[in-house]
């Protein structure tokens, strides 16, 4: 048995900073969405007038917006610096996809966590389907920030809010990618806790325990 590296500072350091900074943007968004909650299925909406009250978050229409901008920088600035990192450090090779291969073998992890397939696919220090997961949440948060400045400024950024499908589309578009966000969590939450303490460990230390076959 021996103690390995598995996660960098910088790595760690991105992670634990935009966890509670997409679940303040969540929460400040849903005051915004407050004033207009258009969306729904059928007379049902997603979110019952008793669910802003018991959050504090109906009549707050003005501080979500605030708070809402303010995030959205720091989260701005978060994703730039870790993409950067990523590519500078050559982190990418063990994040982003490379084959199609990558899309069958994360199709396979998904079974596997479902407990249909037995087999494990090869992993290395991601699995394909973190691979498909994490890259798919990088192209999420450019679809988040194209969509918010279209529907934060509509009039003046026109060309924008076509370029998402209009106002209504952009709205919906940054709408579904929340939900997208809220779902990517408790995926992830799921699968880390099913993975168990050292692969949480090392998210927080750096460092894994790793059996040796001699």
């Amino acid at each position: 048995m021996e103690i390995k590296l598995k996660h960098f500072r910088a790595i760690r350091w991105f992670h634990w900073i935009n966890f509670p900074l997409l679940a303040l943007m969540i929460w400040s968004g849903l005051m915004i969405y407050w004033a207009y909650p258009v969306y729904g299925i059928g007379p049902i909406r997603f979110f019952p007038d008793w669910f802003y009250s018991a959050l504090h978050l109906d009549q707050r229409l003005a501080d979500g917006m605030a708070l809402h901008f303010v995030l959205m920088w720091l989260f701005v600035l978060n994703g730039i610096a870790y993409v950067a990192y990523t590519f500078l450090s050559g982190e990418w090779r063990f994040l982003v996809p490379r084959t199609a291969k990558t899309f069958r073998d994360a199709w396979h992890v998904f079974l596997h966590d479902l407990r249909i397939k037995k087999e494990l696919p090869p992993q290395g220090k991601y699995n394909a389907a973190q691979q498909v997961a994490y890259s798919a949440i990088i192209l999420m948060g450019v679809g988040s920030v194209i969509t918010g400045f279209a529907i934060y400024k509509p009039a003046q950024l026109t060309w924008l809010a076509a370029l998402c499908g209009g106002y209504t589309m952009a709205r919906l578009l940054h709408f579904l990618l929340t939900i997208g966000y809220v779902l990517f969590f408790v995926i992830h939450v799921v699968q880390v806790t099913l993975a168990g303490w050292n692969n949480f460990r090392a998210m927080v230390s750096g460092y894994e325990v790793v059996n040796r076959r001699d």
